[in-house]
């Protein structure tokens, strides 16, 4: 990172000179981020839960994952370009704040219609806090510890995802779905109180140094990995959107939480690994989680009929993707430079992108060509992937920091 960039918004009081981590702060914002992604995806286990409790079907009961990620999709860029000259502080807490009224209205709603506004909405919440949070975990740290810093405050995700959907399915069967709701709201109070009591604030972007939304885009590097981020989180989607069926038709029918457990467990030890390693090889660690996913792939695709090839593709794909996030938000922090923020945004549309297209694309395969095209697929979306990390050594993926 350039030293204009490193010093475009002056220290505050509570950032650490160097040397060590503000642990309550970032753990602060990994909340943040375990509550955007549980309210995100809970309603996935209690599917039949809230198709009773609304009188709706299904297939309308999931609409309520769709209505988040449009949300998300839709306020991510536009509302963080308008608002990236507000405070970072007051913006953030007003996102929790939009997850504690939203939830609250899921909570007790019996309207469908209202649910799917109160949906989307807290999507526009986490469009928003997604845009702004890894920016705002960088800020906290000198130069050499924000790779670390953003492996802190991005633990949050692989959490929710290993430990969270389960625990609220477990809970909602046994107090409800609209209790697991309840404690969304009431976390997100506390969530408040705990960044109104240890979050440094910092100023946002002044206006004569915002760039309009097309020179961010255009801006060295910044496309190289978005791409990325299409190919790689488009491959991780279709494999896990459809992990069940894929396991099914296999052999393997009963494993599916035997094999999510596996790649939980070993996302938490690559976010791990990231956190120790990105802020020196940010480089290499994206070229060989890349490289390892699409041979794993290739396994997958050569023989998908041994219980010790699923479990170690399963160990080698959370490995490898667990950090993926944290790799790529410090990547186009980078490229972004002073408008890291915007950038930020474009990344979280693109992710928002790739997730909608895995349901797409990997329904349409397993409908036409089966799941035994899905490692073929994902080794020639993740080869891409590769080669573009690859020839964007200059920008985007650089060998040496600019």
């Amino acid at each position: 990172m350039s030293s204009t960039t490193a010093s475009a918004y002056p220290p505050v009081p509570g950032t650490p000179a160097f040397g060590r981590l503000p642990w309550g702060s970032l753990l602060a914002l990994a909340m943040t981020g375990f509550i955007c992604i549980l309210t995100e995806t809970v309603p996935a286990g209690l599917l039949l839960q809230i198709t009773h409790g609304l009188g709706v079907t299904e297939a309308m009961a999931g609409q309520l994952v769709s209505l988040y990620a449009l949300g998300s999709l839709s306020a991510a860029i536009p509302l963080t370009a308008a608002t990236r000259g507000w405070r970072r502080k007051p913006l953030l807490l007003l996102c929790i704040l939009g997850f504690l009224a939203f939830n609250t209205v899921t909570t007790f709603s019996s309207n469908y219609t209202l649910t799917l506004a109160a949906r989307f909405f807290a999507g526009v919440s986490a469009g928003v806090l997604w845009g702004m949070s890894a920016g705002y975990a960088r800020r906290m740290v000198p130069e050499p510890l924000k790779g670390r810093a953003m492996a802190v405050a991005m633990v949050g995700t692989p959490l929710a995802l290993a430990f969270g959907v389960p625990a609220g399915t477990f809970f909602g069967d046994l107090a409800g779905w609209r209790s697991v709701f309840g404690i969304l709201s009431l976390s997100a109070l506390l969530l408040a109180v705990w960044v109104l009591w240890k979050l440094p604030d910092y100023p946002g972007e002044d206006a004569d140094k915002r760039l309009p939304l097309h020179k961010v885009f255009t801006t060295p590097g910044v496309r190289p990995v978005l791409l990325v981020v299409l190919a790689w989180v488009l491959a991780h989607n279709i494999l896990y959107t459809y992990i069940a069926p894929y396991l099914t038709q296999t052999g393997f029918t009963g494993r599916v939480d035997l094999v999510l457990l596996i790649f939980g467990i070993t996302a938490l030890l690559g976010i791990w690994l990231i956190g120790v390693w990105i802020d020196r090889h940010l480089r290499p660690l994206i070229l060989v989680s890349l490289a390892a996913f699409a041979l794993a792939s290739v396994l997958l695709g050569i023989v998908s009929n041994q219980p010790g090839v699923i479990y170690l593709v399963a160990a080698v794909w959370g490995l490898t993707f667990g950090g993926a996030a944290t790799l790529l938000q410090t990547a186009i922090a980078i490229a972004g430079r002073g408008s890291a923020d915007v950038a930020q945004s474009m990344l979280v549309t693109a992710w928002n992108l790739a997730i909608g297209g895995g349901g797409v694309i990997g329904g349409i395969l397993l409908e036409t060509t089966g799941v035994h095209s899905f490692p073929w697929v994902l080794f020639i979306l993740l080869s891409f992937a590769l080669l573009i990390a690859w020839r964007s050594r200059a920008h985007g993926f650089p060998a040496k920091r600019l």
